[in-house]
């Protein structure tokens, strides 16, 4: 009795595969989120804690220093990068979930390039961490800033470019681990100081020398700094108090600007994302 072989074809890699895929990663990572409530609510949580009971706290302690400006609308664009930061490691996370439970060998083993899977992971925890910011943002008039449509388009917009970054960035971390507990222990080594030195909870003006050079290397200055920026542009805010609020970012004497600002968060995400595509590469 001859046995005769079955052939198996597998299809070829193409960039309509690829696309596909990033599309089905996407899909799955905000399918993942939007049933997942505790962790929606969890994650709403610490942001609003500081913006409006640390805000409250320490507003009353320079209210006489800062007239006519509510100390909370200082802390207002902080809170969203740290609600966008927040989700957008979280997001990223699920890798290590993924490998622990066999889910990401079978992503690995499809017929799709390893970037593929790599830049639907970025872009679907970039959705869903702009996506928990809007509803920081729609707190805006509670901490008195105004619901203008182009403000709320640009905080949009920074939203995003900063949730893929730091996607990417853990994404980065996530691509070797092989449990929860180091990737969340590695996050909060990372995630706390980027947090505590980028400005979100206090001013850039007037800082020792040796902090102020802390700030400017921290690539989260550059994400909170543009928010901050577009914030104080729609305010009535005396010219002395916004020198102490809002002095933007300075390299020596030179005053970065914005667009300069943005282009440090981009360049630093597709670093970051091409640094994860190569790791995945090298992953089992």
């Amino acid at each position: 009795m001859v046995t005769e072989a079955i052939s198996v074809r597998v299809p070829a890699r193409s960039a309509g595969h690829d696309l596909r895929a990033v599309k089905i990663v996407l899909h799955r990572e905000m399918l993942r989120f939007v049933n997942d409530r505790t962790r929606m609510l969890s994650m709403l949580m610490q942001p609003v804690l500081w913006l409006f009971v640390m805000g409250t706290g320490l507003g009353s302690l320079v209210q006489g220093s800062i007239p006519g400006v509510d100390y909370r609308t200082f802390m207002y664009p902080g809170m969203i990068s740290m609600t966008v930061i927040m989700t957008g490691m979280f997001s990223a996370g699920s890798i290590v979930w993924d490998r622990e439970f066999g889910f990401l060998r079978e992503m690995l083993v499809a017929p799709v390039s390893r970037g593929a899977i790599v830049v639907g992971k970025c872009l679907g925890g970039a959705i869903v961490a702009t996506g928990q910011g809007v509803v920081i943002l729609a707190m805006a008039g509670l901490v008195g800033v105004p619901y203008s449509p182009s403000l709320m388009l640009t905080l949009l917009g920074e939203m995003f470019l900063a949730a893929f970054t730091i996607t990417a960035f853990g994404v980065m971390l996530a691509a070797r681990m092989k449990n929860m507990q180091t990737f969340f222990g590695l996050m909060q080594m990372a995630i706390m100081p980027m947090m505590f030195l980028s400005g979100a909870m206090f001013p850039l003006a007037n800082l020792p020398s040796w902090l102020h050079a802390l700030t400017v290397i921290n690539p989260m200055t550059y994400a909170v700094d543009p928010m901050r920026q577009a914030v104080f542009s729609h305010l009535d805010v005396p010219a002395q108090v916004n020198a102490v609020l809002n002095p933007g970012v300075r390299w020596f004497d030179f005053q970065v600007p914005v667009p300069l600002e943005l282009g440090v968060v981009a360049a630093l995400g597709a670093v970051l994302l091409a640094i994860g595509v190569a790791e995945f590469r090298r992953a089992e």
